[in-house]
């Protein structure tokens, strides 16, 4: 019998964190069909891709993706499935792109995301999950594509942007947008609890919502309350919510910020370790840079968060309204905000993604540098910047340090993911994030294993994810494998040059199509959406 594919030569790396064999993989409509250990094994096939000694493992999953509108206008996704990305997992920290009811609402929601994922140049043509999955499949995309129902979407659609407690029939109507995307595909719940609306939910409202998932064993997919000041209360608020309805968490991007907690790592992995004897199945993802981004609108108080577009312009031009912002930041006014210039500095906040005259020089430098530079204050370079660029800025916090990222990096309960924002100038992990991983953390540091770096890439993504077909080598999955060398593997992006493809990455394969060949898109365009 001969195959329509056949990956030979190879070092077979599963999936499961078993070592590898040397062996061939056989694919046949979508799926992989046989693997031989022997290299007399007889196969032939149509395309015969000759690995040559190279490592073939699952493709890639990256937990934590914000390319839900990106896709759109770059269908091939190659700063993705150039470092072996196979899919994407979006709708990440509360913000998924439906359900979207509101006549009057796309056009705010759009603004609100604008610098967390990009502008959509086209129409805004869904409502549903269950449409917007539809125009994944309708844009013929390179990757796979699931996505999680967002809190912050269904807040806005039944509540708007506003600071108040929904009543009983709004907590339902929130409740029954979950269970629709539920239903419509999603494979879970994201909440990101720092950023306007769900920050101002209490957490009664979050496990009202979460308890949607209970018939379905899907995943609640958190960017919890605090990352620094406030983490251990807010990890057990979230390992609470999984306890009392028996639901599978997921901690986003997992780390510990601002010098009051680095180096606590012990005790935050004691948490997860904790709460799994607890009974609660508890996993996490990491990017492995010691430097976080995220929408610039993020660092503004909670209040002015929750303005529409043209009322923050207004907050943001007013002097008084600068004061009483520079001063929630300083004094830490907001009792249980996030507040990371608060904890980081402006010295170690750098803006990006800046296409405007009057700031676009100054793309890539510190907040304080450029007040420096400007004769103003830090806030007057936060507000002044987001006025020039239309409210769309992203910027990247250096509040991490390495030894914890190596830490975290080493429990065997935390996936890989990228948490990468595209623009002018994003953050290296958009590019870079696995083949780091494999090449520094694996290869010259020997912070993980071969086999348990791909396992936190593949098989521990999506059990965590519900991807059952995906993962893991074996016959009778789906046919989504990343072949690279090991010995040559490596990130090229940096923060100076961060759209630089990465080295070592040969080829990549979605559902037996190859989109990257020796190092090359392919143009082809296999993906689509993955619907629970």
């Amino acid at each position: 019998m001969s195959h329509q594919l056949l990956v030979d030569d190879a070092r077979v790396v599963d999936g499961t964190g078993a070592p590898w064999f040397r062996g061939a993989v056989a694919v046949d409509d979508g799926t992989i069909t046989a693997i031989r250990r022997d290299s007399a094994h007889g196969l032939s096939a149509e395309t015969r891709i000759d690995a040559d000694g190279s490592v073939v493992a699952p493709g890639f999953i990256d937990a934590h993706s914000h390319s839900d509108l990106r896709l759109f206008a770059d269908p091939s996704l190659a700063p993705k499935t150039r470092q072996g990305i196979t899919t994407e997992i979006v709708g990440q920290d509360g913000f998924s792109m439906a359900p979207l009811y509101r006549e009057d609402g796309i056009d705010q929601w759009r603004d609100h995301l604008g610098g967390l994922a990009g502008r959509l140049d086209r129409e805004w043509s869904w409502r549903s999950l269950a449409t917007y999955l539809d125009e994944i499949d309708a844009a013929a995309v390179a990757p796979n594509v699931a996505t999680l129902v967002g809190h912050g979407t269904v807040r806005y659609e039944v509540l708007g942007m506003d600071d108040v407690e929904p009543t009983e029939d709004e907590l339902a109507a929130m409740a029954a947008l979950v269970a629709e995307g539920l239903e419509d595909g999603a494979v879970g719940f994201s909440s990101g609890l720092v950023y306007a609306p769900q920050v101002y939910s209490d957490t009664a409202e979050v496990s009202r919502l979460a308890a949607e998932l209970e018939p379905y064993g899907r995943p609640f997919v958190a960017h919890i309350r605090s990352e620094g000041r406030w983490i251990w209360d807010a990890l057990d608020e979230f390992v609470d919510v999984g306890a009392e309805h028996e639901i599978p968490l997921h901690i986003s991007h997992f780390k510990l910020t601002g010098a009051a907690q680095q180096g606590k790592t012990d005790r935050l992995l004691a948490h997860v370790e904790t709460a799994r004897e607890r009974g609660v199945d508890l996993t996490a993802d990491q990017y492995p840079y010691a430097a976080g981004s995220s929408m610039l609108t993020s660092l503004l108080p909670p209040w002015a968060q929750s303005q529409d577009a043209e009322e923050l312009r207004e907050t943001l031009a007013d002097p008084e309204q600068r004061e009483a912002i520079r001063r929630d930041i300083e004094e830490w006014r907001v009792d249980g905000w996030e507040n990371v210039p608060g904890k980081t500095g402006w010295d170690r906040i750098e803006v990006t993604s800046l296409t405007s005259d009057a700031f676009g020089p100054h793309e890539g430098q510190d907040v304080a540098a450029i007040a420096s530079e400007r004769g103003c204050e830090p806030i007057d370079v936060l507000c002044d910047v987001l006025l020039a660029e239309d409210l769309d800025a992203s910027m990247i916090a250096h509040g991490l340090i390495e030894s914890d990222v190596r830490a975290i990096m080493g429990s065997s309960r935390v996936a890989v993911g990228t948490d990468g924002l595209f623009g002018s100038r994003p953050h290296p992990r958009v590019y870079g994030s696995f083949p780091r991983v494999l090449g520094r953390y694996v290869r010259e540091e020997n912070v993980l294993s071969l086999e348990e770096a791909v396992r936190k890439m593949t098989s521990l993504p999506a059990r965590a994810m519900g991807l059952d077909a995906k993962g893991v080598i074996r016959p009778g999955l789906d046919a989504d494998l990343v072949v690279f060398d090991p010995a040559v593997v490596a990130d090229r992006a940096t923060f100076e040059e961060p759209d630089r493809y990465p080295t070592g990455i040969e080829h990549v394969i979605v559902d037996g199509t190859p989109i990257v060949r020796d190092g090359a898109d392919t143009g082809a365009r296999p993906g689509g959406s993955i619907r629970a």
